[in-house]
This record gives structure tokens, C-alpha cells and sequence, in this order.
């Protein structure tokens, strides 16, 4: 379980016999790092199989490539930026598989904490995962020292845990929109950006078209709440793998709220 060293039960005589060791206990890895009073940290990071787990599972029979018959396009499109009123982040809820649509409600946008919520787009299994990955890790961190983990603290953490897999068919790029105004970009091959404005999937294009016309520190939040529902309306309009409705969230110091605003093609006059 998540919480075991928590509650002291991993070590335990107890768990040693529940839990015999196999072939597959090194599978998984733990990142050390050091929090700003200097106390080491420990962080779950899941790896590759090693040749020998993998011999171990598969009875050392070679392991066979299955090829897809044609191969599956992703689209999607998020943003997220800052004004004077909080953090705003928007997506649209299309997850398609090249030409197909998938799913047309898809919640592209998750909350982490209170504080924190994140933009996902690329292979939607890898997003799922990481997403979880991410809110277990916080939220064991929280239990150990009272206090949430940095907006920061939590991209590089992110960070770290996905360089590994640079160079791999992992494909993960989450925007951290969190409190206090902070918005950071981080990828699958372990990229950290940080920035005011971020658009991301085959629909950004056409959101940083809207928004860089639009955009100001100034907005009121309704101002700033109608640019992000069009920003994304617009790219559903242009682009095929985005569309169905628009998520959107507003951060700020009092913690996320979400506003649902469902699309309608037929009245693109009306925003």
C-alpha cells in the first residue's frame, strides 16, 4: 500500500511474510531529494522491468511486437495563463484515436490539491497514470510534513521522475496550474518551462492566436473566463481532434473552482 511507511507496517515481520519477495520487487525505484530544512525525502518512481523480472514473468519466452494496423493520431487542446485575478486553465473534453473520437467527455484538466490542478495532453493512459502518480505522491508528502509541496517543488519533482523515460513511447505533457500564480510546463522527456501563458496539443495554434490578440494582466475574471472558452472554442472549430465541450478552472488563493461551459458550433456568433 501507499501509506505503509507511513505507518510503519513495510518493515514489519508481519509484511515480510504477507509480502515474500519475487522477481518483480525491483521494478520500482525511489528518488532522494531534499526539501529547503535539509530532511531527506523519499519518492516512489516506477521503471522498466529488468531483464531478469522480465525473464522471470515471461518463462524467458521472447516477448513479440504487436504492431497497430494503422497508427493513432492524438489532438487535443489545453491552456493555461496568469492575470491579476488568479490562474486560469481550460481544455476541451475530445479524446479521439486518429480518426475516430474516442471518448467526447474526457476531463482533460485534473485536481492534484486544493491549490493545484493539471493540464494533460499526449497518450491518455500514460496521463491517467502519471496524474496518479503525482496526487499520491503529494499527498504523502503532505502527511509527512503538514504542509503541501511547493508549485515548484511539485514540477521538478515531476521532472525528475520522468526523465527516465526519455526516448520511450511515453508521451505526457502536463501544465501545473497552481497557487500562488505559478504555471510550469513539464514533458515526457523530463522538460521544465515555466511561464505566463502556456497552450499545448494540435489545437495551441489557434488558442495562442486568441490569446496573444487578448490577453492582458488586467482582465476582470469574467473577462479572463469568456478569453479561455474562446481560445479553446476557436481551436475546436479549427482543429478535428478537439471539440465537444470546454472545461475550465480558476485558482486562486481561496483554492479551484470549476466552471463547465458546453459548446454549441451552431452559435459561434454569440461569443
Amino acid at each position: 500500500m501507499a501509506l505503509e511507511d507511513i505507518c510503519g507496517f513495510k518493515n514489519s515481520p508481519l509484511h515480510r511474510k504477507l509480502s515474500p519477495a519475487s522477481c518483480f520487487e525491483d521494478t520500482a525505484t525511489f528518488l532522494h531529494m531534499n526539501d529547503n530544512s535539509g530532511t531527506l525525502l523519499n519518492f516512489f518512481m516506477p521503471s522498466f522491468l529488468s531483464s531478469a523480472a522480465f525473464t522471470c514473468r515471461s518463462l524467458a519466452k521472447p516477448s513479440l511486437t504487436v504492431r497497430r494496423p494503422f497508427n493513432l493520431s492524438h489532438g487535443t487542446t489545453t491552456l493555461g495563463f496568469i492575470f491579476q485575478g488568479g490562474v486560469i486553465a481550460a481544455a476541451d473534453t475530445r479524446a479521439s484515436a486518429g480518426g475516430l473520437v474516442a471518448c467526447p467527455f474526457v476531463h482533460k484538466i485534473s485536481p492534484i490539491h486544493s491549490h493545484l490542478v493539471v493540464t494533460s495532453s499526449g497518450s491518455g493512459a500514460d496521463c491517467m497514470l502519471w496524474e496518479r502518480i503525482l496526487r499520491r505522491e503529494i499527498r504523502l508528502y503532505q502527511l509527512r510534513h503538514s504542509r503541501c509541496l511547493s508549485i515548484c517543488g511539485t514540477a521538478k519533482l515531476l521532472s525528475f521522475m520522468l526523465h527516465p523515460f526519455k526516448g520511450t513511447d511515453v508521451c505526457v505533457a502536463l501544465t501545473l496550474c497552481g497557487w500562488d500564480k505559478e504555471l510550469i510546463y513539464v514533458c515526457s522527456d523530463g522538460a521544465r518551462l515555466q511561464g505566463d501563458i502556456f497552450s499545448v496539443g494540435s489545437g495551441s495554434p489557434y488558442a495562442y492566436g486568441i490569446l496573444d490578440g487578448s490577453l492582458r494582466w488586467s482582465l476582470s475574471n469574467e473577462e479572463a473566463i469568456s478569453l479561455a472558452r474562446e481560445a479553446v472554442f476557436r481551436a475546436t472549430h479549427r482543429d478535428a481532434y478537439s471539440g465537444n465541450h470546454v472545461d475550465l478552472f480558476h485558482i486562486t488563493a481561496q483554492g479551484w473552482s470549476l466552471l463547465h461551459h458546453p459548446v454549441n458550433k451552431n452559435c459561434i456568433n454569440d461569443l
